[in-house]
């Protein structure tokens, strides 16, 4: 897993659905599943603020999820990662994190979605991420915690992992 394809990956998936049915502005987990990928299952941030979702999860996926990341030219994205920090726990335990520097990305996007540009993107990504292999079936905590500058997230999932 190379960080341009994943990151490419999660900036197509959050841009991928429009406002009012996209994974990073939802409330609930609502929608969660939603244009998931083959072999991972992504989780979001938010564009700001704090929500708690609930989600499930099939057995056997890795799970990803920025902490706190950028999508812009190769300067924003220095300037960004200079003061990105966070952390993300998984039942209580801290999961190490990804540091990524700006690396190029693709990005598709859908019409109205509030992540992206409409259509094909070339752009730089970069950011803090947790990869977590596999979690055992039944219940987890999975708390992301981020910041960059003046811009905060905070994310609470209550995950349900298949079995």
């Amino acid at each position: 897993m190379q960080p341009g394809e994943v990151q490419g990956t999660w900036w197509s998936w959050a841009a991928g659905a429009p406002s009012g049915r996209n994974p990073v502005e939802d409330t609930t987990g609502e929608f969660c599943a939603a244009g998931q990928p083959a072999g991972l299952w992504l989780l979001a941030g938010t564009f700001g603020g704090a929500v708690s979702r609930r989600c499930e999860v099939p057995a056997g996926r890795t799970i990803v999820a920025p902490v706190v990341n950028q999508r812009g030219s190769e300067q924003e994205c220095a300037e960004f990662m200079r003061s990105a920090a966070g952390s993300i726990t998984l039942d209580g335990k801290n999961v190490p994190l990804k540091r990524w520097s700006p690396t190029p990305i693709t990005i598709v996007g859908v019409a109205g979605n509030p992540a992206s540009d409409e259509g094909v993107v070339q752009a730089y990504g970069c950011g803090l991420w947790g990869v977590i292999p596999p979690l055992a079936a039944g219940q987890h905590k999975l708390a992301i915690r981020g910041s960059s500058g003046d811009f905060r997230t905070a994310a609470d999932y209550k995950l349900t992992v298949s079995g």
